[in-house]
């Protein structure tokens, strides 16, 4: 009973072991300015047109690949450049320069049309972005999901390949800290085992975060993390909140001309 007992608890405590194990991770260097830049995180979802039985969830999420095409253009046509987070974290941290007109694309949730639509046409326009994948349903193939090959491909590319969890919960209401680990933890690990970059930034599901959240997003290495709070202004001391401009399927290019040049907060 005893060696079970003993067992029982080497499990238990895996996690926090493997966390505290984990090398500290060089950072850039950072001062104690204050920084609050206006760079517009664009969130987009699916580039896909919806099927005839899609709810209302879905065709809110669905930008048709022709409606994301005319953003692209509308982007390319006003001198905007597409920047990745790691120079908006450099921007935060250092005060590193941007472009003019610098705006960040990213894609939540890592579905097919990431690669068969999304990528080509940024590659087109002379576009990156980034992409939050949940790393089981990549594992496990899920339906309507990317590939590790696409997502390699895709990386190649120049696109960002990030985390967004291992199975996409509820991290405030279902996960405890040996949870919060193992799907922050461990999304970044097998990412960096897929894609050979170990992954810096952190989308939470649902945009649903906590104080012990937080905490455990720092404690995994993360240099920041984007939420789905509204807003165009980034702050040097809420990197781990960083809120984006949500891109629904109705959202024409007049309505993102307004969020990208007029939109404030």
């Amino acid at each position: 009973m005893r060696r079970y007992a003993a067992i029982l608890i080497i499990l238990l405590t895996l996690p926090v072991l493997l966390l505290a194990a984990i090398p500290a991770r060089a950072q850039p260097p950072r001062d104690d300015t204050r920084r609050r830049i206006r760079v517009p995180i664009l969130m987009y979802h699916y580039i896909s047109v919806p099927p005839m039985d899609a709810d209302q969830y879905r065709l809110d999420l669905s930008v048709s690949p022709a409606l994301f095409a005319e953003h692209l253009r509308w982007l390319r046509e006003n001198g905007y450049t597409t920047i990745s987070l790691d120079e908006v974290y450099r921007a935060l941290t250092e005060g590193a320069p941007l472009p003019d007109r610098a705006v960040v694309l990213t894609f939540d949730d890592g579905y097919e049309d990431a690669y068969t639509h999304a990528f080509p046409l940024l590659h087109a326009y002379g576009l990156t972005g980034t992409f939050f994948v949940v790393t089981e349903w990549i594992d496990s193939r899920t339906p309507g999901y990317l590939t590790w090959d696409q997502a390699r491909e895709m990386a190649a590319g120049g696109m960002a390949i990030q985390s967004h969890t291992r199975s996409h919960p509820d991290l405030t209401d279902t996960c405890d800290y040996n949870c919060l680990v193992y799907q922050l933890l461990g999304s970044a690990e097998t990412i960096e085992a897929e894609i050979g970059v170990r992954p810096r930034f952190f989308c939470y599901p649902g945009g649903r975060y906590n104080a012990e959240v937080l905490r455990v997003v720092e404690q995994a290495g993360f240099s920041a993390a984007v939420t789905t709070q509204a807003g165009t202004f980034q702050i040097n001391d809420r990197l781990l909140e960083l809120p984006r401009a949500r891109i629904r399927g109705t959202t024409t290019t007049d309505d993102l001309a307004w969020m990208i040049q007029v939109w404030r907060e």
